[in-house]
Protein backbone atom coordinates (compact mmCIF):
# COMPACT_ATOMS: atom_id res chain seq x y z
CA UNK A 1 0.00 0.00 0.00
CA UNK A 2 2.76 2.39 0.79
CA UNK A 3 4.29 1.79 -2.61
CA UNK A 4 1.00 2.67 -4.32
CA UNK A 5 0.79 5.85 -2.33
CA UNK A 6 4.27 6.83 -3.44
CA UNK A 7 3.38 6.07 -7.03
CA UNK A 8 0.28 8.25 -6.76
CA UNK A 9 2.31 11.08 -5.28
CA UNK A 10 4.90 10.79 -7.99
CA UNK A 11 2.31 10.80 -10.70
CA UNK A 12 0.60 13.80 -9.10
CA UNK A 13 3.80 15.72 -9.02
CA UNK A 14 4.55 14.79 -12.61
CA UNK A 15 1.29 16.35 -13.71
CA UNK A 16 1.07 19.51 -11.71
CA UNK A 17 -2.28 20.09 -13.02
CA UNK A 18 -4.52 17.63 -11.40
CA UNK A 19 -8.15 17.25 -11.75
CA UNK A 20 -10.49 17.12 -8.77
CA UNK A 21 -10.98 13.40 -9.29
CA UNK A 22 -7.30 12.89 -9.18
CA UNK A 23 -7.07 14.96 -6.05
CA UNK A 24 -9.80 12.90 -4.37
CA UNK A 25 -8.15 9.69 -5.47
CA UNK A 26 -4.91 10.92 -4.10
CA UNK A 27 -6.46 11.82 -0.74
CA UNK A 28 -8.29 8.49 -0.56
CA UNK A 29 -5.00 6.74 -1.21
CA UNK A 30 -3.34 8.69 1.58
CA UNK A 31 -6.17 7.90 3.99
CA UNK A 32 -6.07 4.22 3.00
CA UNK A 33 -2.29 4.15 3.50
CA UNK A 34 -2.53 5.71 6.93
CA UNK A 35 -5.35 3.32 7.85
CA UNK A 36 -3.33 0.38 6.62
CA UNK A 37 -0.27 1.57 8.51
CA UNK A 38 -2.40 2.11 11.59
CA UNK A 39 -3.87 -1.39 11.30
CA UNK A 40 -0.41 -2.94 10.96
CA UNK A 41 0.86 -0.89 13.90
CA UNK A 42 -2.22 -1.89 15.88
CA UNK A 43 -1.65 -5.58 15.05
CA UNK A 44 2.03 -5.30 16.04
CA UNK A 45 1.04 -3.66 19.33
CA UNK A 46 -1.57 -6.35 20.00
CA UNK A 47 0.98 -9.12 19.24
CA UNK A 48 3.56 -7.50 21.50
CA UNK A 49 0.93 -7.17 24.24
CA UNK A 50 0.00 -10.87 23.87
CA UNK A 51 3.65 -11.91 23.99
CA UNK A 52 4.17 -9.81 27.10
CA UNK A 53 1.12 -11.33 28.77
CA UNK A 54 2.22 -14.85 27.81
CA UNK A 55 5.62 -14.18 29.39
CA UNK A 56 4.00 -12.90 32.58
CA UNK A 57 1.73 -15.95 32.66
CA UNK A 58 4.69 -18.30 32.19
CA UNK A 59 6.60 -16.50 34.94
CA UNK A 60 3.65 -16.73 37.29
CA UNK A 61 3.08 -20.40 36.51
CA UNK A 62 6.79 -21.11 37.02
CA UNK A 63 6.66 -19.46 40.42
CA UNK A 64 3.66 -21.49 41.46
CA UNK A 65 4.59 -24.79 39.88
CA UNK A 66 8.36 -24.28 39.92
CA UNK A 67 8.70 -25.70 43.42
CA UNK A 68 6.68 -28.74 42.41
CA UNK A 69 8.77 -29.25 39.29
CA UNK A 70 11.97 -28.76 41.28
CA UNK A 71 10.89 -31.28 43.93
CA UNK A 72 9.90 -33.74 41.20
CA UNK A 73 13.33 -33.34 39.56
CA UNK A 74 15.07 -33.86 42.94
CA UNK A 75 13.08 -37.08 43.55
CA UNK A 76 13.94 -38.36 40.07
CA UNK A 77 17.60 -37.48 40.68
CA UNK A 78 17.63 -39.35 44.00
CA UNK A 79 16.11 -42.44 42.38
CA UNK A 80 18.63 -42.31 39.56
CA UNK A 81 21.48 -41.83 42.03
CA UNK A 82 20.45 -44.86 44.10
CA UNK A 83 20.25 -47.04 40.99
CA UNK A 84 23.57 -45.69 39.78
CA UNK A 85 25.17 -46.23 43.19
CA UNK A 86 24.08 -49.88 43.25
CA UNK A 87 25.49 -50.42 39.78
CA UNK A 88 28.73 -48.65 40.72
CA UNK A 89 29.08 -50.69 43.92
CA UNK A 90 28.47 -53.92 42.03
CA UNK A 91 31.07 -52.90 39.46
CA UNK A 92 33.57 -52.04 42.19
CA UNK A 93 32.96 -55.39 43.92
CA UNK A 94 33.50 -57.23 40.64
CA UNK A 95 36.71 -55.28 40.06
CA UNK A 96 37.95 -56.11 43.58
CA UNK A 97 37.19 -59.80 43.07
CA UNK A 98 39.01 -59.83 39.75
CA UNK A 99 42.00 -58.04 41.28
CA UNK A 100 42.13 -60.52 44.17
CA UNK A 101 41.95 -63.51 41.82
CA UNK A 102 44.63 -62.03 39.59
CA UNK A 103 46.87 -61.29 42.57
CA UNK A 104 46.46 -64.82 43.94
CA UNK A 105 47.20 -66.37 40.56
CA UNK A 106 50.24 -64.15 40.10
CA UNK A 107 51.61 -64.86 43.57
CA UNK A 108 51.24 -68.63 42.98
CA UNK A 109 53.12 -68.32 39.71
CA UNK A 110 55.85 -66.23 41.38
CA UNK A 111 56.22 -68.88 44.12
CA UNK A 112 56.63 -71.61 41.49
CA UNK A 113 59.05 -69.46 39.53
CA UNK A 114 61.09 -68.81 42.68
CA UNK A 115 61.25 -72.54 43.48
CA UNK A 116 62.37 -73.39 39.95
CA UNK A 117 64.99 -70.65 40.07
CA UNK A 118 66.32 -71.80 43.45
CA UNK A 119 66.49 -75.42 42.29
CA UNK A 120 68.46 -74.49 39.17
CA UNK A 121 70.86 -72.26 41.10
CA UNK A 122 71.39 -75.01 43.70
CA UNK A 123 72.02 -77.58 40.98
CA UNK A 124 74.52 -75.29 39.23
CA UNK A 125 76.37 -74.54 42.45
CA UNK A 126 76.59 -78.26 43.26
CA UNK A 127 78.08 -78.96 39.82
CA UNK A 128 80.71 -76.31 40.45
CA UNK A 129 81.47 -77.70 43.91
CA UNK A 130 80.32 -74.61 45.78
CA UNK A 131 78.92 -75.35 49.20
CA UNK A 132 75.47 -74.13 49.98
CA UNK A 133 74.36 -72.73 53.31
CA UNK A 134 72.81 -76.12 54.14
CA UNK A 135 76.11 -77.87 53.42
CA UNK A 136 78.02 -75.40 55.58
CA UNK A 137 75.49 -75.84 58.38
CA UNK A 138 75.78 -79.65 58.18
CA UNK A 139 79.57 -79.41 58.35
CA UNK A 140 79.35 -77.03 61.30
CA UNK A 141 77.12 -79.52 63.11
CA UNK A 142 79.59 -82.34 62.42
CA UNK A 143 82.50 -80.24 63.68
CA UNK A 144 80.55 -79.39 66.84
CA UNK A 145 79.77 -83.10 67.42
CA UNK A 146 83.42 -84.04 66.90
CA UNK A 147 84.53 -81.30 69.29
CA UNK A 148 82.10 -82.60 71.93
CA UNK A 149 83.33 -86.17 71.39
CA UNK A 150 86.98 -85.10 71.70
CA UNK A 151 86.26 -83.19 74.91
CA UNK A 152 84.44 -86.20 76.32
CA UNK A 153 87.34 -88.52 75.42
CA UNK A 154 89.87 -86.11 76.92
CA UNK A 155 87.85 -85.81 80.10
CA UNK A 156 87.55 -89.61 80.34
CA UNK A 157 91.28 -90.05 79.76
CA UNK A 158 92.10 -87.58 82.51
CA UNK A 159 89.85 -89.43 84.93
CA UNK A 160 91.52 -92.78 84.18
CA UNK A 161 95.06 -91.40 84.51
CA UNK A 162 94.31 -89.67 87.78
CA UNK A 163 92.58 -92.73 89.25
CA UNK A 164 95.47 -95.18 88.54
CA UNK A 165 99.00 -94.31 89.44
CA UNK A 166 101.41 -94.75 86.63
CA UNK A 167 103.00 -98.19 86.58
CA UNK A 168 106.73 -98.47 86.26
CA UNK A 169 107.79 -99.80 83.02
CA UNK A 170 110.31 -102.48 82.91
CA UNK A 171 112.42 -102.21 79.89
CA UNK A 172 113.47 -105.47 78.41
CA UNK A 173 116.03 -105.96 75.78
CA UNK A 174 113.41 -106.62 73.16
CA UNK A 175 111.57 -103.48 73.87
CA UNK A 176 114.77 -101.45 73.81
CA UNK A 177 115.84 -102.71 70.44
CA UNK A 178 113.06 -101.59 68.22
CA UNK A 179 110.27 -99.43 69.41
CA UNK A 180 107.21 -99.94 67.29
CA UNK A 181 105.33 -96.80 66.38
CA UNK A 182 101.69 -96.99 65.61
CA UNK A 183 100.14 -94.90 62.93
CA UNK A 184 97.23 -92.78 64.04
CA UNK A 185 93.88 -93.99 62.80
CA UNK A 186 92.42 -92.12 59.89
CA UNK A 187 89.00 -90.64 60.18
CA UNK A 188 86.63 -90.65 57.35
CA UNK A 189 85.52 -87.23 56.13
CA UNK A 190 81.92 -86.86 55.04
CA UNK A 191 81.75 -86.61 51.31
CA UNK A 192 79.92 -83.73 49.66
CA UNK A 193 76.55 -84.56 48.36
Amino acid sequence: MASRLKQAQQSAQATKTSTPVEQITEKLGQVAATLSEQQIAKQVMESAQQIWLAGLGAFSKTQVEGKKVFETLVKQGEALESRTRHVAEATMETARDQATKTFEAASGKFDKLEQVFEARVHKSLNRLGVLTSKDVEALSNQVAELADTVRALLAQEKKTTVARPAAKKVVTKKAAKAPVAKKPARRKVAQKK
